[in-house]
């Protein structure tokens, strides 16, 4: 079954999980144009994208912005909290959402997910209790190839990225 709502991380799956800093102090990121992919694949399927990062940046605002993602949350401290109450707000439950992240921080939700991934990079114990591990690290497509994954076990890959052409 496609999920209803597809949630992700940003740092370790949209980025490489680097944060660099110009000599003026100001923090740039890393995304891949891939990524921006499977957010229109989504979109096509009308199945609706949250950003739960904890981290409090500009810079995942505005690419949420540049994507049409209107389900941006900043600065969550409890992405499990945040998912329920999205979720309660579209009337679905977190068995019918699919969850892509990359570390400590997320594995309470990656666990209560209906599925769940992680970029190739992620550290051993995460890899251990996701549904799906993307062969790309994060920052290079992972979150695309985590949709394709969704999209192709469901048979709607084909047709989904055919509506593009």
């Amino acid at each position: 079954m496609l999920p209803k709502l597809v949630i992700t991380d940003i740092d370790g799956v949209w980025t490489d999980g680097g944060m660099y800093y110009t000599a003026e102090g100001d923090v740039m990121k890393r995304f891949s144009v891939k990524d921006g992919w499977g957010v229109l694949f989504l979109r096509r399927l009308n199945i609706p994208v949250a950003i739960l990062t904890g981290e409090a940046t500009p810079i995942v605002q505005r690419r949420a912005e540049k994507l049409k993602i209107s389900h941006c949350y900043l600065g969550v401290k409890d992405k499990v909290a945040q998912a329920e109450t999205l979720c309660r707000s579209l009337g679905i439950g977190l068995d019918e959402v699919a969850f892509i992240g990359d570390d400590l921080n997320d594995l309470p939700l990656l666990r209560k997910v209906g599925f769940s991934a992680s970029p190739a990079n992620t550290p051993d114990y995460v890899k251990r209790e996701v549904h799906y591990i993307t062969q790309a690290r994060g920052g290079e497509g992972a979150f695309r190839e985590f949709v394709e994954k969704l999209l192709a076990d469901n048979g709607v890959l084909e047709e989904t990225v055919a509506s593009f052409l």
